[in-house]
């Protein structure tokens, strides 16, 4: 399975508002391997940026000034999520400000080029109902290594999503584990087996003579098959 980790930065908390997404960040994992490929990028969002999102991001208009618009990047983007399994912390934020730059390009949903999208806030949730589940706590939770987060930055916060996403279905990977390998074992058992060769134990002339007595016995009841 193709699953990409996606995280974004914004310019505020309302795309309705105006707010333009200024990073993007999707991070590959094939059958839960990461596989070193991602797409990140930042965006210049022709807008300013709201004091209370730069707080949490630290990126600044002026660092955004030489950087591409959404419409430069929207198809090597979309190549890279196309048909995966997107799965994106509070995904109703990020997907509502990814629609918005996509409308805006007279674009699909995104909904329409991935294969599925899953929101570990939700699933989180469910694990841990009343308990605070942003990204940071359950990194405590998973006893994950976030320390290098002292702002909210998408490629790091996507990387993590992954270690955390991985931690929280750690059971149904090892049942998809136990699975996968119960036939190997079976084979190779069957293999072992047909590799030994068979030992042959001859009757003895005592044990052939018995043989041919029962087998007149079984004559005199009626035709014995053993006997022609």
């Amino acid at each position: 399975m193709r699953q990409i980790f996606l995280d974004t930065e914004t310019t505020g908390l309302s795309p309705a508002q105006g707010h333009r997404i200024i990073e993007i960040a999707a991070v590959e994992v094939i059958n839960r391997r990461a596989t070193q490929n991602h797409f990140h990028v930042y965006l210049n969002p022709e807008r300013e940026i709201d004091p209370g999102a730069q707080e949490v991001h630290g990126i600044t208009l002026e660092f955004l000034q030489d950087k591409p618009h959404f419409v430069d990047v929207v198809d090597e983007f979309l190549d890279f999520v196309a048909d995966a399994e997107l799965v994106i912390h509070n995904a109703p934020f990020d997907v509502g400000f990814l629609n918005a730059e996509l409308g805006r390009i007279d674009r699909a949903k995104i909904e329409k080029v991935s294969a599925n999208i899953v929101d570990t806030l939700r699933m989180a949730k469910d694990m841990r109902p009343g308990q605070r589940n942003n990204l940071d706590a359950l990194c405590r939770h998973f006893g994950i290594n976030n320390s290098k987060r002292t702002l909210h930055g998408a490629l790091l916060d996507a990387e993590l999503l992954a270690e955390v996403y991985m931690a929280m279905t750690r059971g149904q990977e090892s049942l998809m584990m136990e699975l996968e390998e119960t036939p190997s074992v079976m084979d190779d058992l069957s293999v072992t087996a047909r590799s030994q060769a068979l030992k042959i134990i001859s009757a003895d002339t005592d044990e052939l003579a018995a043989h041919q007595v029962y087998l007149e016995g079984l004559s005199k009841a009626g035709a014995c098959v053993w006997m022609k």
